[in-house]
């Protein structure tokens, strides 16, 4: 029987998947995902060629768990930080950090080059991270139309064109959330 590197049997599980999930990241920082291999992936994560395939049946299976860790990780984050403040607008700066945040940490080259080279359930699988996040941004929004904070009539295009402003990273914050703030017709 091969030795665990962990005290039990799923800790040693969790402690090889978070080593494969650190390799691809930095992978992905090296070069495109179509030029990473499961076997590059394996020694950079210092396990056996094979051993990787007791984790992942494939890449496309690694992007979607680690994009799956980091989702639930990132909405941990955010929904601690959002309960710290009382309004809206606070909830909105918030956000607005968290995703920029995100934007330089965790998102790793995952654009749309990547996901043109998933397949279609894996996509949806992606997908379903990116609807958690934006049902928080709904939240918050339907928080502050409710107390008047923000003037949104079309919910749905105040998150897509909010996600955009989000786009030009290299702003400043302050900028961003000026904005943004402005756009949701909050003028305080």
């Amino acid at each position: 029987m091969p030795k665990i590197a962990a005290e039990t049997v799923p800790a040693h599980r969790d402690l090889v998947r978070r080593r494969i999930f650190d390799a691809f990241a930095t992978l992905m920082d090296e070069r495109s995902f179509d030029a990473i291999t499961m076997a590059q992936i394996a020694a950079r994560a210092d396990i056996g060629r094979t051993a990787i395939y007791h984790h992942f049946r494939d890449k496309e299976a690694v992007v979607v768990a680690f994009a799956t860790e980091e989702t639930q990780h990132y909405l941990a984050d955010l929904r601690r930080d959002l309960d710290l403040v009382p309004d809206p607008v606070a909830k909105i700066r918030v956000y607005l950090r968290h995703q920029l945040q995100a934007g330089q940490q965790f998102h790793t080259g995952m654009g749309g080059i990547l996901y043109h080279l998933l397949s279609e359930e894996a996509m949806e699988k992606i997908h379903d991270h990116v609807a958690a996040v934006e049902e928080v941004l709904s939240e918050i929004l339907d928080e502050g139309i409710a107390e008047g904070a923000f003037r949104v009539s079309d919910r749905k295009s105040a998150i897509s064109l909010l996600h955009a402003a989000l786009a030009t990273r290299q702003l400043p914050v302050a900028s961003v959330e000026e904005f943004v703030l402005r756009g949701l017709g909050h003028m305080g």
